[in-house]
């Protein structure tokens, strides 16, 4: 199947041809769906805290941390491309020698670009556009309004211009403060630095393009010494590309590798679920997870660094108890009531179910059984009421060998013919905004290998073109979907004010992301 040209094109890429032939096989038989039982709701898989337990989470986060290493991971690589979507269609599709800016609303229903314009002096570099288009256009401000309006996206857009599409998302300006206008960057940098912290450093890994490593650099060389001052914090910033070893093959609609008119093979990247071994190659004992465009301006930050230090409080004290269990199994002489109370715990506190016939098994077996439950990385994940926004959810699923779980799902895993799975997807009463902290070693303080605890079962098969064709493409299970399927996992409610995603250029106008109070 594989020309000599195509090793060479395998070695360069650090892919054997086993993962390779592994792949097409997964193409051959299809990702099945994920059995959904129920979803997760207060009091049955998810945990809702008040704001007195919320506090002493937080002292206990606070009192521990010093004694760990902390870290937090940002997935950074996204464009800002897809944040501009509707600006790109007005700029392909409006004449403004030939219509008005309402006809072409009205014709494209673009009201998208309606709330645009109404609030655009309050996007934090609408004055860098105006300033750089009086510099080319010296007439503009006495220019017709509908062409002010096309030739200010325009320049907001172009390669020519301020070039923003090419932006990485991190990189954009996000918020607009009296001295300047602050990246998502930076905004993650101040957060950090509420929480964190260990031993007066706040340590940052972002996974970032390759291409932009220069411009992350160069933007974190400008700002370290401006937002360490000002929060008496020294940062380590680290930073990691999706490795190309994780890209996946492309098949035709046969399943035959595609080939590009070159004749090579064509691999793709295998999206966020990739970023696994990034995540792996961290080397903290607590990892905060957050993408990188979920970031608020200054006034709200102590509130979001209080619900994630309640986020690693709690995960703190489930560890201890994990690590105490895990130790006495590997060193005392265990009593039949010790292995009924960790088994009540693993029930009844972390959502793990033992095997039925459990104490069918010797006593050596039970033992096995308690530790290979306990010995896994734990994630507690923020989990924010549903209200119409996308993404995925906490379900509880059963799986092919009869295991129930807590798992992050999302509905492209689910099969949208069966009515009954639909049903329990459509109510689900919560959703997952990224909010995660991450435990990943051991009591004895050796790192899991999360590689382990992945569910390959769980990857996406999705339709593309290329140069023309039709190609299957593969993406590997989402970094805390299937990528986190093995782990440990506790569910908490947290406030929809936690969640501030910019997703379009528009979402930047919404309180969080606006530096005075409106109205």
């Amino acid at each position: 199947m594989f020309t000599e040209k195509d090793h060479q094109q395998l070695r360069e890429k650090g892919i054997t041809v086993a993962q390779v032939l592994e792949q097409i096989d997964i193409f051959k038989e299809g990702v099945p769906f994920v059995n959904l039982l129920r979803s997760a709701t207060v009091k049955n898989g998810i945990v809702s805290v008040s704001e007195e337990v919320k506090q002493r989470y937080i002292s206990l986060y606070d009192s521990e941390k010093d004694g760990v290493e902390v870290m937090k991971f940002i997935p950074a690589s996204g464009a800002a491309t897809r944040m501009f979507r509707s600006l790109f269609k007005f700029l392909d599709k409006f004449n403004p020698e030939r219509e008005t800016f309402n006809t072409y609303v009205n014709r494209e229903k673009a009201h998208d670009m309606q709330i645009f314009f109404v609030g655009v002096e309050k996007l934090p570099f609408y004055d860098e556009v105006i300033q750089s288009l009086k510099h080319k256009e010296p007439g503009f401000d006495s220019f017709p309004d509908d062409r002010q309006k096309y030739l200010f996206v325009r320049e907001m857009l172009a390669e020519d211009g301020l070039n923003y599409g090419a932006f990485p998302k991190g990189l954009l300006p996000f918020h607009k403060y009296k001295t300047h206008s602050a990246t998502a960057f930076e905004e993650h940098l101040y957060e950090a630095a509420l929480y964190d912290v260990s031993n007066g450093v706040a340590q940052l890994h972002f996974t970032i393009s390759e291409k932009h490593s220069h411009k992350f650099d160069a933007e974190f060389n400008k700002i370290e010494n401006y937002v360490g001052e000002k929060t008496s914090t020294s940062f380590t910033i680290s930073f990691s590309y999706q490795k190309k070893s994780t890209d996946t093959i492309a098949v035709t609609p046969e399943d035959k590798p595609f080939r590009t008119n070159d004749g090579s093979l064509l691999f793709r990247p295998a999206g966020h679920g990739a970023l696994i071994e990034n995540l792996n190659d961290q080397d903290a004992d607590i990892i905060f997870v957050k993408n990188i465009d979920n970031v608020v301006v200054y006034r709200y930050k102590h509130e979001m660094a209080g619900y994630k230090k309640m986020l690693g409080g709690i995960l703190m004290e489930y560890r201890d108890k994990i690590f105490a269990y895990a130790k006495m199994l590997d060193e005392e002489e265990i009593t039949e009531e010790q292995i009924a109370e960790i088994k009540t715990f693993l029930h009844d506190e972390l959502n793990t179910l033992t095997a039925p016939d459990f104490y069918k098994y010797t006593r050596k077996y039970q033992i096995e059984h308690l530790k290979e439950k306990l010995n896994r990385p734990i994630r507690v994940c923020g989990m924010v009421k549903n209200e119409g926004d996308p993404g995925g959810g906490p379900f509880w699923v059963k799986d092919e060998d009869g295991n129930i779980s807590l798992q992050v799902i999302e509905a492209a895993q689910v099969d949208h013919n069966n009515k009954k799975q639909v049903k329990i997807l459509k109510g689900a009463t919560h959703f997952n905004p990224v909010d995660i902290v991450c435990g990943v070693k051991n009591y004895k303080g050796e790192k899991y290998n999360l590689l382990d605890f992945v569910d390959p079962k769980q990857a996406f098969i999705t339709e593309k073109t290329r140069e023309g064709k039709e190609l299957k493409a593969l993406e590997r299970p989402g970094l805390w979907n299937g990528g986190m399927a093995f782990w440990n996992t506790i569910f908490v409610e947290v406030p929809l004010a936690t969640f501030n995603p910019v997703k379009t250029v528009n979402d930047l106008l919404k309180p969080a992301h606006q530096v005075k109070k409106m109205g």
